[in-house]
């Protein structure tokens, strides 16, 4: 089993369409891979076409628990004064990324849009993201590694 760290670039989202009264909106995204969570920061004052030019970062097993290798963003709507409004989601499947960076050490998907779905299933703008696999490479003698050089000395 090979492990690494998937790096999820969230780049921007345009024509976002809030559920507020007054329609503005103050955008977050929500990433979950498998049992992992994290979360931007709030693009506060952006409205519907947030820029967020964040990096979210996910250790992975290949081939791991499950069979579910997907990205999942949620993007939400932060909200002061009631419980925070979901303005649709995203999906993108990652198990060929996964593949190609454990054979080749490492591989990219570069930024694209991907459509945002409402609950539902209505349009409700895009996402730009990017998303990069670098394999872990296990150093398989730890020794040498912890002493440092020890081979190259004159002793």
């Amino acid at each position: 089993m090979a492990t690494g760290l998937l790096e999820v670039q969230l780049v921007n989202a345009k024509g976002l369409r809030g559920t507020d009264f007054l329609g503005k909106i103050d955008p977050y995204v929500i990433v979950k891979y498998k049992n992992q969570e994290r979360e931007s920061s709030v693009a506060r004052g952006q409205g519907g076409n947030p820029v967020w030019n964040e990096k979210l970062t996910f250790k992975v097993e290949y081939p791991g628990q499950g069979e579910e290798y997907k990205l999942i963003l949620k993007i939400m709507d932060k909200d002061t004064f009631s419980a925070d409004d979901l303005l649709g989601h995203a999906t993108i499947y990652v198990k060929d990324l996964l593949e190609l960076g454990v054979e080749n050490g490492t591989a990219e998907l570069h930024p694209q849009k991907y459509s945002i779905v409402q609950s539902d299933q209505c349009y409700n703008g895009e996402i730009q993201v990017g998303v990069t696999f670098t394999l872990k490479v296990e150093n398989g003698n730890r020794e040498e590694e912890e002493y440092g050089g020890w081979k190259e000395s004159c002793f």
